[in-house]
């Protein structure tokens, strides 16, 4: 048996596939459609980290034709609940998020990428609340957005 979680064996499975990411992205979105709608692409995804993207287009802007705060901590919760699920040990601990915290540091006027990383390895607690940093960078590389997104751990019943 595989330690690793169904999210994590799945992407290595469709990872190798064309179109694999985007393939992988639409799963993630079927079993959580509320992210379909600003149609994010999952980069990466190992054991504590997890990268995705958004491009800038209409149906992500706000009134002021940049992608809208809302958007932006979709982004960000997407990437931290994907790299969790894939991180946390399936089969003895659960997860929901708990809180958010963000900052918005400039107006996204362009595709944006968020990174969700914890440092590995790590001791999984029970009742534990798990700060996941996530960064969203344009593609000028420049820190635009900053999210600490609470996750609530627990030990499995």
């Amino acid at each position: 048996m595989s330690k690793k979680s169904a999210v994590l064996t799945a992407w290595h499975s469709f990872k190798r596939l064309p179109f694999g990411n985007w393939l992988f992205t639409k799963v993630v979105c079927f079993k959580a459609p509320y992210f379909g709608s600003m149609k994010p692409t999952v980069l990466d995804l190992r054991d504590g980290h997890c990268s995705a993207m958004v491009k800038n287009r209409r149906s992500v802007h706000n009134h002021i034709g940049t992608i809208h705060a809302i958007a932006q901590c979709n982004l960000a919760e997407l990437c931290a609940g994907v790299m969790v699920d894939a991180t946390v040990p399936y089969k003895t601990h659960r997860w929901i998020p708990k809180g958010m915290t963000v900052q918005y540091l400039a107006k996204v006027d362009t595709d944006v990428t968020a990174v969700a990383e914890i440092a590995m390895p790590r001791q999984w607690l029970d009742k534990e609340d798990l700060v996941v940093p996530v960064k969203l960078y344009n593609t000028r590389s420049e820190l635009v957005f900053t999210a600490d997104i609470t996750m609530y751990v627990t030990k499995k019943k």
